[in-house]
């Protein structure tokens, strides 16, 4: 989202203190062989000669490592994923190296300019959606929904005088393809908030807003028109108003998006109990905004995605397959 037609996403907020599913573990037949085998000195033990005890052990591993055996399984790698926004995973035995998810869908989205996120890399969640404006063009939405795209945010409005002339058949075609969308609007901070909310609901029907809307607040250094950067604290309380405007007409109360730039400066600490979308194409969230809860993350502008000529914002939900669900269960219709 850079530039007035390009979308930057955020959303967040899952419970504080809900985590994902610990690993399960079951007692495996080498677990079961290793406690029944008992050292020398234990009651019931046998007795041995010395030096036998080692000998005896070095059969053990050796016979163990025969019989291939494991000492637990776990399930599937949704079920060690990070916690949802700030919430404190319990203390777990020693890290360890997370392989990658399978890319959803049937390959891998690519990526015209890739990042190395190191262990903590997005395909480690399993339900990625993207984010679109006019500038993506036609899009074939049966591709984009076989290559796996969950949801799709779509630019609706900018400031208080600017449709995208897209939107209409976006919504259209993501929801004859099943996938869930919602609307965002691009704020300008020349324009009273009141405005704005009152020309995004004269121009955004309420069946085509499936998920929350979405508020993207950001610095637009491309503008033209409005060089305006207001205090924090306008800042906020502009924000408030088109949100609570919002809230009361749709009955959803928006998501907002942000980059760090605009999050360090004015929404730090603010706006408790909203769902944040926030963007950090170089690094996890938890890196970025340490400590901040966060339901999505875009974590590329320049993703390569079957059914979009071009670079696509691509971005990922904070939890597993199951939460999504339960997410959507609750904050669309």
């Amino acid at each position: 989202m850079l530039g007035p037609d390009k979308l930057l996403i955020p959303l967040t907020n899952s419970p504080k203190g809900r985590f994902m599913p610990l690993r399960q573990t079951v007692l495996t037949p080498s677990a079961r062989f290793f406690s029944l085998h008992r050292r020398p000195g234990q009651p019931g033990a046998p007795r041995t000669k010395p030096g036998r005890g080692a000998v005896s052990a070095l059969t053990v591993l050796l016979v163990a490592s025969g019989m291939n055996l494991a000492g637990c399984t776990s399930g599937s790698l949704e079920d060690s994923l990070q916690p949802i926004g700030n919430a404190k995973r319990a203390a777990a035995p020693a890290k360890r190296d997370v392989p990658k998810l399978p890319p959803p869908g049937n390959g891998r989205y690519g990526d015209s300019a890739p990042v190395d996120f190191g262990k903590r890399h997005p395909d480690r969640y399993p339900v990625h959606g993207i984010d679109i404006s006019k500038w993506q063009g036609d899009i074939d939405w049966q591709e984009v929904r076989k290559a796996g795209v969950a949801f799709a945010f779509m630019k609706a409005t900018e400031g208080g005088d600017h449709t995208d002339e897209r939107y209409e058949s976006y919504w259209r075609g993501a929801r004859a393809a099943g996938i869930a969308h919602a609307p965002y609007h691009f704020y300008y901070f020349c324009r009273p908030a009141r405005e704005q909310a009152e020309w995004f609901i004269a121009n955004v029907s309420r069946q085509s807003v499936h998920m929350p809307p979405v508020l993207d607040v950001e610095w637009n250094h491309a503008s033209k028109t409005c060089k305006h950067r207001p205090d924090p604290a306008t800042v906020r309380s502009e924000m408030k108003i088109w949100m609570d405007m919002i809230t009361r007409h749709y009955g959803k109360r928006p998501i907002i998006y942000t980059p760090v730039d605009f999050h360090r400066e004015n929404l730090d600490g603010y706006f408790e109990g909203y769902q944040f979308w926030l963007r950090s194409v170089a690094a996890h969230p938890q890196d970025i905004y340490p400590d901040h809860p966060w339901t999505l993350w875009q974590y590329t502008g320049t993703g390569m995605m079957p059914g979009i000529k071009g670079n696509t914002d691509i971005n990922a939900f904070a939890g597993t397959r199951q939460q999504w669900k339960e997410w959507l269960q609750k904050y669309a219709r």
